[in-house]
């Protein structure tokens, strides 16, 4: 089991920059994957970013070159920085983690990109 908690979320305008976190409760060391989701109203929940056990990042065509995924492991946490955003950015994000077989989920932190 790992629970998974957010934090970094917020109101910011246009143009602005964001830095999620998602803290892990135990190591993330040996986690296959951890990544960014995102769910706006109406909408299907949808992959942002993702970073393997080996490191190697994904993002997604949408946000790739605004958004950065990383993590420190000896913090046991991910982040997400986002940069230049737009209105459309807009959204519930959620830190997963890919353990084999298992999904975990974080509770989700809300974003809102607004003048």
């Amino acid at each position: 089991q790992v629970q998974l908690v957010e934090s970094g979320g917020g109101l910011v305008q246009p143009g602005g920059s964001l830095r999620l976190s998602c803290a892990a409760s135990r190591s993330i060391f040996s986690i296959n994957a951890m990544g960014w989701y995102r769910q706006a109203p109406g909408k299907e929940r949808e992959l942002v970013a993702i970073i393997t056990v080996g490191g190697r990042t994904t993002t997604v065509d949408s946000v790739k070159g605004r958004f950065t995924i990383s993590r420190d492991t000896a913090r046991n946490t991910v982040y997400l920085q986002m940069t230049s955003l737009k209105s459309e950015d807009t959204a519930v994000y959620y830190c997963n983690a890919k353990e084999g077989i298992k999904d975990y989920w974080g509770q989700g932190t809300q974003v809102t990109v607004s003048s």
